[in-house]
């Protein structure tokens, strides 16, 4: 698994020659000191390039436009802090000139009820709104903190900014992307369909590869190859091969290994592939440990050419910095309405796990034959928080839509097959019906953590997405 990257903010401090304009300079010092607490980056006016580094004049807003362009490429999102009640003119037209297109943040410091002389008031609290009505008026959209003031220094920013990083990686993650459509969608399952038209008005690209091109590809590489022998190493240290054939394992190292060589080609960042019925019918393996290492790297696969469903598992990973899955919502857990079983059958990324194995598929296997099957990912799924997500297109509206929210996988007992676990979501009943009145797939994406706010907002206020939050949300 990759570490969690660090983040780059653009820094407008606000400040207001009618308010006391000291407070800008310890204002922007504690926002400096509080991204960097944050182990992230602060891009910002110096105190020789304005005021006390803060932007109140054209000029200045311009002299800020052009620190950021010069930044661009490595701006995630920019933080408007407020230490006083800010120039409104100045922070809006200082985003317009900049020309990013990134997530913003705009922060209010509140004012202390013992220090409201005209020394030492800030009037933030009022400073906001006005600053938010410019921003709105600009077209630029924005996010809000969860307190309508809350200092720098707080618990309550640290963990804003926390949520704002989720954000940004979102929304810088899905800018240009390419998703590797691995073969035909399996006949049995329209659920799956999806239009590549809509996705690319997000700047979202699919591209495709016939099944036939991918096993041309292994048909001509040998059992030495380099390639193919360097993933055979990594299939046998990622998971436990106990009783599995060689035969298979050098057959499933050459699909991987053909795999990464086409996406690196193309410049694809994740996949969804066609995983049943034909690789086990004419190849002979499942391409489930394939596709859980690519999760488990956090470069999600998703399986049944799922290409929706692999987006969606992505924007968890890059909310999270962790792995994704994709699952079913399978069955239902006796009698408590709050609890259902998740499961596949399976490619979930061993960080799913309480412990895994590579085993046969027991359901294709009935099919082709159990020695066709070998490959999958089986265990229990280990207990803790989780977040899920569900984005799709809706090809009569021309519109994306989703869902996403909060719950946990619990250690309740399941015995049965396959990758699976017992999910509790707060209300879950309400959410079953929504996802059967609206029409949207069996397949949810999932991952350890809680970052379902983060991606509501990415998708509705950023990427112009429809998302439907469960159970509500506060505001």
């Amino acid at each position: 698994m990759a570490a969690q990257r660090t983040m780059t903010y653009g820094v407008v401090v606000g400040n207001r020659g009618f308010f006391p304009d000291h407070l800008a300079k310890t204002g922007r010092e504690e926002m400096i000191a509080a991204i960097e607490a944050s182990g992230d980056k602060a891009i910002v006016l110096t105190e020789q390039e304005s005021k006390f580094g803060a932007v109140e004049t054209f000029a200045e807003a311009k002299r800020c436009a052009e620190l950021f362009n010069k930044h661009a490429a490595e701006i995630d999102g920019l933080i408007v802090t407020l230490p006083n009640f800010g120039d409104e003119r100045g922070v809006a037209d200082a985003l317009r000139l900049s020309g990013l297109k990134v997530p913003v943040l705009v922060q209010a410091t509140p004012d202390r009820a013992d220090a409201m002389t005209i020394a030492t008031r800030r009037d933030s609290f009022c400073g906001k709104m006005s600053a938010c009505n410019n921003l709105m008026q600009y077209g630029i959209p924005y996010s809000l903190t969860t307190l309508h003031t809350e200092a720098p220094t707080s618990p309550e920013f640290k963990a804003d900014l926390e949520w704002f990083g989720a954000v940004c990686r979102i929304v810088k993650g899905l800018k240009n992307l390419r998703i590797g459509s691995i073969g035909a969608r399996p006949q049995a399952f329209n659920t799956v369909r999806y239009s590549e038209r809509i996705l690319e008005t997000s700047g979202i690209s699919v591209i495709p590869i016939d099944l036939s091109e991918i096993l041309g590809r292994i048909n001509k590489m040998g059992d030495m190859d380099d390639a193919a022998q360097g993933k055979l190493a990594a299939i046998k240290s990622y998971v436990t091969t106990s009783g599995i054939p060689e035969a298979a394992l050098l057959k499933m190292a050459k699909l991987g290994a053909v795999i990464d060589g086409w996406m690196k080609e193309v410049e694809a960042t994740i996949s969804a592939v066609q995983c049943w019925t034909s690789l086990e019918e004419y190849f002979g393996v499942v391409p489930c440990t394939i596709m859980s290492m690519m999760s488990n790297d956090l470069i999600p696969s998703a399986c049944e050419v799922d290409v929706p469903g692999t987006l969606s598992m992505y924007m968890l990973a890059l909310a999270s910095g962790t792995p994704s899955a994709l699952l079913d919502w399978n069955n239902n857990y006796g009698n408590n309405p709050d609890k259902c079983v998740c499961f596949h059958c399976s490619n979930l990324p061993k960080h799913f796990f309480q412990d895994v194995k590579m085993d046969y598929q027991e359901i294709i296997a009935g099919t082709v034959g159990k020695d066709n099957t070998f490959g999958t990912c089986v265990g229990r799924v280990k207990a803790g928080a989780m977040s899920y997500a569900r984005f799709s297109t809706d090809d009569r509206r021309g519109v994306i839509r989703g869902y996403t929210g909060p719950g946990k996988f619990t250690d309740d007992p399941l015995f049965t097959f396959g990758g699976a676990g017992v999910a509790e979501i707060p209300k879950l009943q309400k959410l079953l019906k929504h996802i059967c009145r609206e029409g949207f797939e069996h397949h949810v994406a999932a991952n350890f953590s809680d970052v379902s706010k983060a991606v509501h907002e990415a998708a509705t206020r950023y990427l112009g997405w429809e998302s439907y939050y469960h159970p509500e949300l506060e505001d």
